[in-house]
């Protein structure tokens, strides 16, 4: 149950970073076309630079759990199973403890910008920490993820970003290789 969840929450995320790159092509479009009509389109700027990074860091679980998180494998590749296994955990390892460092930090930083009623300072002012809480949900995602693999990885399970990559190699779909 514990893993449906899990993997919904991620999925889940990956279509919210989906929505994000659409709404971001949608206020591009409508940009250029109220430029076209002679309407003012300042502050869209701002909406669509919340919306990258929205897309950004909602996308980053759902990203690294199929595979297509740039990763460093062919000096894993060369090695035997049981190194291969040891220098992965020590990966999942470093990785957590990035992801943990950079969700907590994100925290407090949204936290205190929350606290002290930071102001967004474009031409579209609303309270900063709104958007910055895409930030925050993406990376507090993304550290999960890394966790999940860790435990699955120390529990001898194969990660599920390498299963995902063999998987679509074995359907012939080698369009993220390039």
């Amino acid at each position: 149950m514990i893993r449906r969840l899990l993997d919904g929450l991620f999925d889940a995320a990956g279509v919210l970073a989906a929505f994000f790159v659409f709404a971001i092509f949608a206020v591009m479009i409508g940009t250029s076309m109220f430029r076209v009509i002679g309407w003012r389109t300042g502050g869209f700027e701002d909406i669509v630079s919340w919306l990258t990074a929205a897309a950004a860091f909602f996308g980053m679980a759902h990203t690294f759990k199929h595979g297509d998180f740039v990763r460093v494998g062919l000096l894993l590749e060369s090695l035997s199973p049981p190194k291969r296994r040891v220098f992965e955990i020590i990966g999942l390892v470093v990785g957590c403890l990035f992801t943990g460092y950079l969700a907590w930090s994100v925290t407090a930083y949204v936290y205190d910008s929350f606290v002290v009623k930071d102001m967004s300072g474009g031409l579209i002012v609303i309270p900063i920490w709104i958007p910055q809480l895409s930030i925050v949900i993406g990376s507090t995602l993304f550290f999960i993820a890394m966790v999940d693999e860790l435990v699955r990885v120390i529990g001898g399970a194969r990660p599920t970003y390498v299963t995902a990559v063999e998987e679509r190699h074995a359907k012939g779909d080698f369009s993220e290789d390039v």
